[in-house]
């Protein structure tokens, strides 16, 4: 059955009708019900043209005589919106090869708004670390916002997709701004799709938050308070003397941290590492430094991977990069600075 943009059609699981925006593939179309967009298979809707002519009519025998007061008013009916946060939302393609196989070509990526709060946002693309793809705008309260379309092959490219909202109103008791970040590994992105061909869905989503987080008071110290009972206050343009030297190439190799390694728990070396990478980060940024160079390691790339999820949450990272360095094979990743 052929359908064409602007179509009216009818939903078979719910009775009711819409109308077709856009043709997703040969399976697929994109429907609005009432100011909601959202994705359907083709076999899940039908034309209502035959509904409509088949219904029965009910005709009484004798007509009553009746008054407009008598009348009820219909009130309009208000479809219920619940409130569960804000998603990233990832419809597959799909389309058959020429063995008969169905084969995802592409993901449509959507934000999508669950509140009743406008938010503007920045979103961001990486693959492994290094930009692809940015996008500014204001998604608005119970809106569907399409984002772009991504190969479905590219996603063995570790990508990262990055977040940063702040509200359209602002208010004192909530925060400036807010960052969050979705990674999918390949085996969890394949689970889903198989899971969605099971159960005939569309589409399946990643929760970014679900309430925008309230501002954080820290207390203020007074520092002639401080002066006072004895410390010693710098200014802020001497702090800078008294910091531990940065350094340009941190080795996290835990042998090259602690003489006892051997008798620590992989819970504990890991905690080792990240608190030494935590140590010379700040320290590089406190001295101003243009780049770093951490060393972590090849092995199975779990502390590469922790290391990585920190990074993509800073602001202040311009880009970072793991790749074949001369001097560090392919267990190194070197992070840019913006200041």
């Amino acid at each position: 059955m052929k359908y064409q943009i602007g179509d009216i059609v009818l939903l078979l699981h719910s009775n009711e009708e819409g109308r077709i925006v856009d043709l997703i593939n040969d399976k697929m179309l994109m429907v609005d019900v009432k100011g909601i967009t959202f994705p359907v298979y083709k076999d899940q809707v039908d034309f209502p043209y035959f509904k409509r002519f088949s219904e029965k009519k009910i005709l009484s025998t004798k007509k009553e005589k009746k008054y407009i007061d008598d009348v009820r008013r219909e009130k309009p009916e208000m479809r219920p919106r619940t409130e569960d946060g804000v998603w990233l939302t990832f419809l597959p393609v799909m389309d058959t090869d020429e063995f008969g196989d169905v084969v995802v070509e592409e993901l449509k990526l959507h934000l999508v708004n669950h509140t009743r709060t406008a938010f503007n946002f920045i979103y961001k693309l990486h693959f492994f670390g290094v930009p692809d793809f940015e996008l500014k705008n204001t998604i608005q309260p119970f809106e569907d916002f399409y984002l772009h379309d991504i190969e479905f092959a590219s996603l063995n490219d570790s990508p990262s997709f990055d977040f940063e909202f702040s509200l359209v109103q602002p208010a004192r008791n909530k925060e400036t701004h807010y960052e969050t970040s979705v990674r999918l590994k390949p085996k969890q992105l394949f689970a889903k799709i198989e899971e969605l061909k099971k159960k005939n869905l569309a589409t399946f989503s990643q929760l970014l938050f679900e309430n925008y987080p309230d501002k954080v008071h820290d207390d203020k110290v007074e520092m002639g308070k401080l002066a006072a009972k004895g410390y010693k206050i710098y200014e802020a343009s001497e702090a800078r003397k008294h910091l531990e030297p940065a350094r340009s190439v941190v080795d996290l190799h835990i042998e090259k941290l602690t003489d006892n390694w051997r008798r620590m728990s992989n819970y504990e070396i890991v905690s080792l590492q990240l608190k030494t990478f935590d140590k010379y980060y700040d320290l590089a940024l406190a001295h101003h430094q243009p780049s770093l160079i951490i060393i972590h390691g090849v092995g199975e790339g779990k502390l590469r991977d922790e290391i990585h999820d920190k990074l993509r949450l800073k602001r202040e990272v311009k880009s970072f990069v793991n790749q074949y360095h001369p001097n560090f094979g392919y267990g190194a990743t070197e992070i840019f600075f913006q200041y």
